[in-house]
């Protein structure tokens, strides 16, 4: 009965840390975002759900091989090409989905 009870909790704690948190992708967006993109609200708001959907696809690829092309978005380049990014992408798009531009949210300033 004791060993139920643990698989039961371990299962469950371990489906809780695979869902994405949208505090975490405003944590990754403030860290790892505004370096480049000042305008914070207005950028996320620039595209609406499907679209962030649609580029944080597939942990994310769409959107690090818009920053991969560009020059612009030098600075980036390790960031994007890490496992990091993937692992965090995540987290990003539901912070990003929450707060699009057909969302009706906007984000609080941290």
């Amino acid at each position: 009965m004791i060993k139920l009870l643990f698989v039961f909790f371990f299962l469950f704690f371990f489906s809780l840390s695979s869902e994405a948190a949208i505090y975490k992708g405003q944590r990754v967006f403030i860290k790892k975002c505004l370096k480049c993109h000042k305008e914070g609200q207005n950028f996320i708001a620039k595209y609406k759900m499907k679209k962030w959907k649609k580029l944080l696809k597939k942990k994310g690829k769409p959107l690090a091989e818009i920053h991969l092309k560009s020059e612009k978005a030098k600075e980036s380049w390790k960031y994007f090409q890490s496992k990091k990014y993937a692992k965090k992408s995540k987290h990003l798009k539901q912070f990003l989905i929450e707060y699009a531009k057909d969302s009706g949210n906007v984000p609080a300033c941290n």
